[in-house]
């Protein structure tokens, strides 16, 4: 039994490594959103350091995996990383990005067919913006309370009180793009190109 712990414990830091390399991530950038230190995380990945429970978990959540996942994997690592859906007060939420810090994309279920939700709004750093694949999603944000259908989105600050449900008459797909300390994301389209005054159909 103690061989096959010390096996799953020599199989993180590779396991480690190929999860940051296949997202393209620094060490420096995966420190910034763990908050372990650069050469903590470096001792993890070259086997220096054992790892701990204490570790792994705030680097599996980086990383999108399960801590089962982390500790699981062959000792030769695997780089594959499996997107997998999180279900938490009935809300499937499948993590869309596959790196460490900056803006991170969700696509959100929200089940129907239950009583309507009464708001509970809430603020913390950070900006987002949501945008309604199907169905209808009440939006409370500050004063106003809002209802969107498909097609329409909204941005907003987090730190202005807010909270999104269902109607209570249909589930609703949404997808959610979230940037922590007032990251926003920026859409930028080249406009056309004006035609000379001689060009012709």
């Amino acid at each position: 039994m103690d061989h096959e712990l010390d096996q799953a414990l020599d199989s993180v830091g590779p396991r480690l490594r190929a999860l940051r390399r296949r997202r393209e991530t620094t060490l420096t950038d995966l420190s910034a959103a763990t908050g372990i230190s650069v050469s903590t995380l470096s001792r993890l990945e070259t086997g220096d350091r054992r790892p701990t429970l204490e570790l792994l978990l705030p680097l599996a959540k980086a990383h999108g995996v399960s801590l089962d996942e982390l500790v699981d994997a062959p000792p030769t690592g695997d780089p594959r990383v499996n997107l997998r859906p999180v279900t938490n007060n009935g809300m499937t939420m499948l993590p869309l990005t596959r790196r460490a810090g900056g803006i991170q994309a969700y696509k959100m279920v929200l089940p129907g067919g239950g009583a309507r939700s009464e708001p509970d709004p809430q603020v913390h750093e950070g900006y987002e913006w949501l945008y309604v694949l199907n169905g209808r999603l009440r939006l409370v944000l500050g004063e106003h309370d809002l209802v969107l259908g498909p097609g329409e989105a909204a941005e907003f600050d987090t730190r202005v009180p807010h909270w999104f449900g269902t109607t209570g008459e249909e589930s609703v797909e949404i997808l959610s793009l979230f940037g922590r300390q007032g990251e926003r994301a920026h859409v930028r389209a080249r406009p056309k190109a004006k035609r000379a005054s001689g060009d012709q159909d």
